[in-house]
């Protein structure tokens, strides 16, 4: 019997939830989905160059899951690449460690915690905050996820 998924934990949710290759019409493209897991995957080991038993720990999976993502990550990535697809990030069972919020009025981006849940800009006091964990359906479930560590 299969053990049940474990949520994945990820630093911060991706601003861009779409790529796809310039001249071509998004509704002539086949579209690929990258999750958010997968996206973090390659954050980590790609960009942040983490070794994967590293990067397995800061997303809270083993290293041989770790191994499977990134792979699966790799795969997307280069058919997106190779055969003009649009590649959309969304899904997967994730929980994010902190929030990227907008403020709407100065267009200032900062990091908020979950357990500091920010009300207001720092640069100009508004509180027409856009969190973007909420664009993926993320928020108070990441503030339990980190209470009960």
């Amino acid at each position: 019997m299969r053990r049940s998924r474990k949520c994945r934990m990820v630093e911060l949710p991706p601003v861009q939830r779409s790529f796809k290759p310039i001249g071509v019409p998004a509704r002539n493209l086949e579209e690929i989905n990258l999750t958010i897991d997968e996206f973090e995957a390659i954050r980590l080991a790609d960009y942040e160059e983490l070794e994967h038993a590293e990067a397995a720990v800061k997303m809270d999976i083993s290293r041989p899951t770790f191994t499977r993502v990134i792979q699966k990550a790799h795969k997307k990535v280069s058919s997106f690449l190779l055969e003009k697809k649009k590649l959309h990030i969304d899904g997967g069972l994730v929980h994010f460690k902190e929030d990227l919020l907008i403020c709407k009025d100065c267009g200032l981006k900062f990091i908020e915690s979950f357990e500091n849940d920010a009300d207001e800009c720092p640069k100009c006091g508004s509180d027409n905050l856009e969190s973007i964990a909420a664009q993926y359906g993320h928020g108070p479930c990441c503030r339990r996820k980190l209470q009960e560590k």
